[in-house]
């Protein structure tokens, strides 16, 4: 069994479990499958808009798209919200990435 599979078993027994989501799109970002992974990063943020890490990699896979202002407007979201949660470490690394694509 895949870990993609292996996954989708574990979501199937808690559809709400922003994790599973997560790692879910982590999984199809490194099979090189960047839609599917963005529509999981949108999925796990709806479940838990403070999921910092998942704008990170939101971003990543849409700049993989070449969907450049997209990836801006995720890392935009993502920095918002951490500056507002006090994440010093989700900031910068949001903040870098979003100026390596300014």
């Amino acid at each position: 069994m895949s870990r993609i599979s292996q996954l989708e078993t574990l979501l199937a027994a808690d559809p709400d479990d922003a994790d599973v989501r997560y790692m879910l799109a982590q999984e199809e970002a490194k099979a090189d499958e960047h839609e599917r992974a963005v529509q999981r990063y949108d999925e796990c943020l709806a479940l838990n808009q403070a999921y910092l890490y998942a704008y990170f990699h939101k971003a990543r896979s849409l700049e993989a798209l070449d969907q450049i202002v997209e990836a801006k407007d995720a890392l935009t979201q993502g920095l918002a919200l951490a500056r507002a949660a006090r994440d010093a470490k989700a900031e910068s690394e949001l903040a870098s990435y979003l100026d390596q694509l300014e």
